[in-house]
């Protein structure tokens, strides 16, 4: 006989769903028959199930759950199972910025990556155009094509906030 059999479920749910409408009467009389009815309908919720079978079924899903935290904390196959995971988890971002690194050139190969022409990024309505050069690792970066007084100072980024504000008459 197992466990479940042992236990007198119709007393214990009828107790509880009678506790919950005595319960259910008194917060009506005090919070309104709103909270009275709301209160009364968890009450049968336990009768209900009873009545239904699915105590059984949460037992069955209970007892199975016990089991499977019991196996899973004694296991050393299932503790194995779980360092792999956490290996691949790991793996799977440490790939994430190497994919976004690219293919290193070869002879004759151009670099694969966010920055070469082939971006997929939208263009920006009156944006210089981008051109590159090398930088000193050998990859290629973006440099703006720069119009204007300030075409030779690559550190100078307020002539494009000057120009704005020239436009609009402020000095």
């Amino acid at each position: 006989m197992s466990t479940y059999d042992k236990i007198a479920w119709l007393p214990l749910c009828g107790g509880l769903t009678g506790l919950g409408l005595v319960l259910s009467y008194l917060v009506m009389r005090r919070r309104g028959i709103g909270a009275g009815l709301r209160g009364a309908a968890i009450s049968l919720l336990p009768v209900a199930a009873y009545l239904t079978g699915a105590i059984e079924m949460f037992w069955k899903i209970g007892t199975a759950i016990g089991d499977f935290a019991a196996g899973f904390v004694l296991s050393a196959r299932v503790w194995s199972g779980i360092a792999v995971t956490g290996l691949a988890a790991l793996l799977f971002v440490v790939s994430g910025p190497l994919r976004r690194r690219g293919v290193k050139r070869g002879k004759g190969q151009q670099a694969v990556g966010p920055d070469t022409a082939g971006s997929k990024l939208p263009a920006v309505a009156g944006a210089a155009p981008v051109a590159t050069r090398p930088s000193a690792v050998g990859a290629t970066a973006p440099v703006r094509a720069r119009k204007g007084k300030n075409a030779g100072d690559d550190d100078d980024d307020l002539g494009d906030v000057e120009d704005i504000l020239r436009r609009h008459g402020i000095s």
